[in-house]
């Protein structure tokens, strides 16, 4: 895959995942502004609580190599793909810091 291929698909799936979420959680959280009941709703079943419970996972993941790269590769900015990761959610977040990496790899190698 090309690189610009990379970068693109990236791109849109961060903001495909971001309009999604905005679309759907929004409206009703400014309808009723209840952020932890918000929060609990995912939990509502069996399935929901097994998807929420991955993307809290998924989340925890990324956190974990964030912090393990910024301590040893020197990336930095992690914490923007982390905030990102809470709201809208991972799927922004991991692509938004794939992106980091992508420039930090091209910085690294015309350096």
């Amino acid at each position: 895959m090309h690189t610009a291929v990379y970068k693109t698909l990236l791109i849109l799936l961060a903001l495909g995942f971001a309009l999604a979420f905005s679309v759907t959680v929004i409206p009703p959280l400014l309808a009723k502004p209840d952020v932890i009941g918000a929060a609990l709703a995912g939990f509502v079943n069996p399935y929901a609580a097994g998807y929420a419970t991955d993307a809290i996972m998924s989340w925890c993941v990324l956190a974990v190599w964030v912090w393990y790269e910024a301590r040893t590769q020197g990336m930095r900015h992690g914490w923007i793909a982390l905030l990102l990761g809470l709201a809208p959610g991972v799927a922004t977040g991991l692509a938004v810091y794939l992106l980091m990496r992508l420039r930090a790899s091209r910085q690294t190698d015309k350096g």
